[in-house]
């Protein structure tokens, strides 16, 4: 099996350095430079990385990223994070590096990619679709859990997950390939190749709900 949070960390970094530091992401307010930075301090800075989670540590997330943004130029920070995780980093460990990596690394390499207009979506091998999958039908449970209304997961197929029970504004089936219901799911409704099914309102609610942690 591919390791595929490597592969997305390597076409992320490659296309790091085809933009450059100034181009807008669809992580709000940041530029890829901010985004090259998060990624690094979340491997490498013991002191950073709990803020990233655990918001009444932000502060100090933000300062740290602020420090070693002033430190290191764009170039050495993408060669950081292209470099992988220092060993004393949980993210070095092979198997739990890979399953906190996999959607890390993707959903920020289309964070780049879908930035800009006139974007493509990437045809993804059908391993990687299926690591997506199992991936989101976890990780949308919690990132969901403040949407207005029910959540249905759903493949082409007719394969599905409920990510959230109906609640007193309905519920609404999101139909798509893995890879765009976790950018649904991530917060990245407006770009997220999906289609969505129920009442109206309850559409439109879910579509401009703010996802997250």
């Amino acid at each position: 099996m591919s390791d595929y949070s490597k592969v997305e960390r390597l076409a992320l970094c490659d296309l790091f350095d085809q933009v450059g530091p100034d181009q807008p992401t669809l992580c709000d307010g940041w530029t890829t430079h901010d985004l090259a930075v998060h990624l690094y301090v979340r491997e490498a800075d013991l002191l950073a990385g709990p803020g990233i989670m655990i918001p009444s540590l932000a502060d100090t997330t933000e300062r740290r990223m602020a420090q070693a943004k002033a430190k290191f130029s764009f170039t050495e920070v993408v060669d950081k994070v292209r470099n992988g995780p220092p060993t004393f980093s949980i993210y070095s460990f092979p198997k739990l590096g890979h399953n906190l990596n996999t959607t890390e690394y993707f959903i920020h390499h289309e964070d780049v990619r879908r930035a800009v207009e006139g974007f493509t979506v990437r045809e993804l091998p059908a391993e990687q679709q299926q690591a997506l999958w199992r991936a989101v039908k976890v990780g949308a449970k919690t990132m969901t859990r403040k949407a207005p209304t029910g959540l249905v997961l759903r493949l082409p197929d007719g394969t599905e997950s409920v990510a959230r029970k109906p609640t007193e504004q309905g519920s609404v089936t999101v139909t798509g390939e893995p890879a765009e219901l976790m950018l649904f799911c991530f917060g990245r409704q407006a770009v997220a190749q999906v289609e969505l099914d129920g009442d109206s309102t309850a559409v439109e609610r879910l579509r401009s709900a703010s996802f997250g942690i």
